[in-house]
């Protein structure tokens, strides 16, 4: 952290802004642009470059406590809103953020790494969220109970919770923020968001545009800084009924743990260590392409990446092959320049991550058919690589991978590789490439994953139960659900005698 608030000497590509209001180094508090009273900020870089994008205004403890405050002035105006005049303010926020989507992905593309493709993918993603809740909002219906008792008329109300608090990762700093805040604010509740320190200008120019839609003061706040200072405040208060996170497992036993002593309502997204399952009936060219989408998509950083890939023995060496030849082709470099594939990963600490899951495979016998070291495009960058016979044993295929590195090892019977498949703590995703059908449901029901795909990549949207049991989280995301978990059940018994 900085002790000084000064602007950096500019980004030569944000001069491709259209709207340079989108570029904001505050924090969002009560309707106001703020800064730290000590006036610290922190440096967002530019993964691909090193170049400094932004100083950004870091917040302590009592700032966070403010924004809470501000949060619960808040609610009880947001609340007694009709649904459908919450509906119209989401639906223009949803409207804004689809015209502004190319100054938004080029920040993304900037503070984040990813192909500029990508991020104009994930501002539909997250703008989806927007539009979608904006209908749900207006169905967040009261149910009739049959009555058990004489002369008593039953009902069952959904009520929003209060304050939520929000905690986002910089993989997706778009997508995770309106997944989130677009539901709780649907139901009712105020939003004290916390993006990544590392890529916080999503969610700044998120909020831009929310307050250009009619979101009111203390509805919506985003706080930067420090996220042991600002999460850590959050879990305390009391007046926060809920935590919203995506993250590591890791860290997500922490918030729950912090969030305990004030019984908050979680829902949290948390690690993934997804297992593609390819049969030897599967058509070859279909699984190849599936493979290297589930697999370098966001360059491999994300929590539904195929990470182990068990491959059945009868078509393993072609497979192998065929894959090998895909993953050559696959471009690197800058996200801002035409037809990049694979970026820069997130920070140093990914990259040593990286090298040390594929030493460690290597060692453990595993062969390097492509790829295997830093690429020449920048400190951050790796090539895509794919490792054969990888071991169970390997780190790669016990931990999480965040990384452009395709572990691939054999199978030979069904029985077999769902057992290999489920030994894990996490269950987030599975993949699964076969043509038979009884197999596809058969494998549906063995895997112990909340959600599978079975012969093809993209299975997610605003519409559908996001989520993952065992390690990988509590609760869902998207669909009706998403917006209940922002809510709680009243029931309410008249007496009509």
């Amino acid at each position: 952290m900085s002790a000084h608030f000064a602007r950096p000497q500019r980004h030569e590509a944000l001069d491709g802004l259209a709207d340079r209001r989108l570029l904001r180094e505050l924090a969002y508090v009560d309707g106001h642009w703020t800064a730290s009273e000590a006036a610290e900020s922190f440096e967002v870089t530019d993964p691909a470059t090193g170049a400094t994008v932004a100083w950004v205004a870091a917040l302590d403890a009592k700032q966070t406590s403010k924004a809470i405050s501000a949060a619960s002035r808040a609610f009880p105006a947001w609340r007694g809103l009709l649904p459908q005049e919450r509906s119209k303010i989401l639906r223009k926020w949803f409207d804004l953020i689809i015209a502004a989507k190319d100054d938004l992905a080029l920040l993304m593309t900037l503070e984040q790494g990813k192909p500029l493709k990508e991020s104009l993918g994930e501002i539909d993603y997250a703008a989806s969220f927007v539009e979608w809740y904006a209908e749900e909002a207006k169905r967040l219906n009261a149910e009739s109970v049959t009555s058990h008792l004489p002369d008593a008329e039953m009902m069952v109300r959904r009520e929003p919770l209060g304050v939520v608090g929000v905690v986002t990762p910089w993989n997706f700093p778009a997508a995770m923020l309106t997944r989130k805040a677009a539901a709780a604010l649907a139901a009712g509740c105020t939003i004290v968001a916390h993006p990544s320190s590392e890529t916080p200008l999503s969610a700044l120019a998120l909020a831009e545009l929310g307050e250009r839609a009619g979101l009111p003061a203390g509805v919506f706040n985003v706080l930067t800084g420090k996220a042991s200072t600002i999460v850590g405040r959050m879990c305390e208060d009391a007046r926060v009924r809920a935590m919203s996170f995506t993250g590591s497992t890791e860290i997500g036993r922490l918030i729950a743990a912090q969030s305990a002593p004030t019984m908050k309502r979680l829902v949290m997204e948390l690690g993934g260590h997804a297992p593609l399952i390819v049969f030897a009936d599967a058509d070859l060219d279909k699984a190849v392409t599936i493979a290297v989408d589930a697999k370098f998509a966001t360059s491999g950083q994300d929590c539904l990446a195929a990470n182990r890939i068990y491959v059945q023995r009868q078509i393993y060496d072609r497979f192998c092959a065929a894959f090998a030849r895909r993953i050559e082709t696959l471009r690197t470099g800058n996200g801002l320049a035409d037809d990049i594939d694979i970026g820069p990963l997130m920070h140093e600490r990914g990259v040593k991550k990286v090298e040390e899951q594929v030493a460690d495979a290597l060692a453990h016998g595993a062969r390097c058919l492509t790829g295997g070291g830093r690429h020449a495009a920048g400190p951050l960058f790796y090539q895509p690589t794919l490792l054969a016979d990888v071991t169970d044993d390997a780190l790669i295929m016990r931990e999480e991978t965040f990384g452009p590195v395709a572990a691939v090892t054999p199978f030979d019977s069904e029985e077999e590789v769902v057992a290999r498949a489920n030994a894990t703590e996490y269950g987030l995703v599975a993949y699964i490439v076969t043509e038979n059908g009884g197999r596809q449901l058969r494998m549906g029901r063995a895997l112990d994953y909340g959600m599978v795909a079975i012969n093809r990549v993209k299975i997610t949207g605003a519409p559908i139960p996001f989520g993952g049991v065992k390690q990988s989280g509590i609760g869902r995301e998207g669909s009706r659900h998403g917006l209940e978990a922002f809510t709680d059940l009243k029931y309410l018994c008249l007496d009509v005698a």
